[in-house]
């Protein structure tokens, strides 16, 4: 099989393409046949060192979709489409930017499609990402506004799309003015230029109150996301486009204004039933759903693909078809 391993964190030319042998599979462990899979941050944070936890060498990868080879437990037949996410894939074992991965049962998805699997490599993180932080972190309801925060990335994208079709106002953000109309063709009711002090355009905009907040692009603008919120609202941190983990000197009485939620959403954490990715799948096929794919780079050219991902150009997943 071929393997793409980081052997030692830098440059995006670290991604080494190697032959290895085919992985052993093991009881409660699947053999899965890789198709597609989408790129991520957290994999190019894990791969310029920002992730101490990663020992190396490893395999990045938390995420893609495929075929089950071999399931020793009978769960899953050869051959039946699967989807597979973070559980500690590409992190604390070898992850899907490889032909094979042997994944754990407890992190595999079975899910049924005609899809092609350049779109179908989009799916599984995207998905349970914006869905868990809509429905479980947020807890959405119809009539609310929410404001998303770094609305350009693959989940503020999809995030728009399903909070709209759910019956919420959607307000998007972006640093860049020529992307308002892609966000407006994409979910968005209104887009706001994030110049670092959305709280004031908020309250200027004569707007409804904002309910809730998807704070996308990570530590450094939420404090400004907590101000934008009204009494009451809930801020969810799902995101960290910024790369910045954490808060210089953090003192919450100061940071989280009276009465306003804060939360965050983490898929490694809390995972979203099969049966809704089922669905989502579903209603793309329908055309109720349209997500959005930025790129689709060939397997080789994963040094490619992460020199992209890292020009942060947003507007859409970026997946690898293997």
């Amino acid at each position: 099989m071929n393997a793409i391993v980081l052997y030692q964190t830098g440059a995006a030319e670290n991604l080494n393409l190697v032959d290895k042998p085919l992985p052993v599979v093991k009881l409660g462990h699947v053999l899965i046949k890789v198709k597609a899979f989408g790129l991520n941050r957290s994999e190019l944070m894990t791969r310029k060192g920002l992730s101490p936890d990663v020992l190396l060498p490893r395999v990045l990868g938390i995420e893609c979709v495929g075929e089950v080879e071999d399931d020793p437990s009978g769960h899953l037949r050869k051959g039946q489409q699967v989807a597979a996410f973070m559980g500690g894939m590409g992190r604390d074992f070898d992850g899907s930017y490889a032909t094979y991965a042997v994944l754990p049962l407890s992190i595999i998805i079975p899910f049924e499609s005609k899809l092609p699997w350049e779109l179908l490599g989009a799916l599984p993180e995207m998905f349970q990402t914006a869905y868990g932080s809509l429905h479980y972190a947020l807890k959405i309801q119809k009539g609310e506004t929410l404001l998303i925060l770094g609305g350009t990335s693959s989940v503020g994208l999809l995030a728009a799309q399903l909070a709209r079709a759910y019956g919420l106002h959607v307000v998007s953000t972006t640093r860049n003015p020529d992307k308002e109309k892609f966000l407006l063709d994409h979910g968005a009711d209104l887009v706001l230029i994030d110049d670092g002090n959305l709280a004031m355009k908020v309250k200027g905009k004569g707007l409804p109150e904002i309910d809730k907040v998807l704070e996308l692009v990570g530590a450094g603008t939420l404090k400004d996301s907590l101000q934008c919120v009204k009494l009451g609202g809930t801020v969810c941190m799902t995101g960290m486009l910024s790369e910045q983990w954490s808060i210089p000197d953090f003192a919450p009485m100061e940071f989280i204004p009276a009465t306003v939620n804060l939360t965050i959403y983490d898929s490694g954490q809390f995972r979203v039933d099969g049966q809704h990715f089922q669905t989502f799948v579903n209603d793309i096929e329908k055309g109720l759903i349209a997500p959005v794919i930025k790129r689709v780079f060939q397997f080789e050219e994963i040094v490619d693909a992460h020199v992209f991902m890292e020009s942060n150009t947003g507007g859409g997943k970026i997946v690898v078809l293997v």
